[in-house]
């Protein structure tokens, strides 16, 4: 393999995982949005609200990869 088409593997790969992990952060804002929504809107709970979501859909993609 020569060093350019490393580097274009390379590049294609990072663009993959940078795509993958906008995609994974955008689930866990909608579903942390739905779990403000389910408490009735209210602030000061961002922070739980996002870890929540992010250990639903990560647990999630381990249970489906596994499966």
């Amino acid at each position: 393999m020569t060093h350019t088409t490393a580097m274009t593997t390379t590049s294609r790969a990072t663009n993959q995982a940078t795509e993958n992990t906008s995609e994974l952060q955008e689930q866990i804002r909608r579903r942390a949005y739905e779990l403000y929504e389910q408490r009735g809107r209210t602030d000061g709970h961002e922070t739980d609200d996002w870890l929540q979501a992010e250990l639903e859909l990560t647990q999630w993609m381990s249970d489906k990869i596994a499966a």
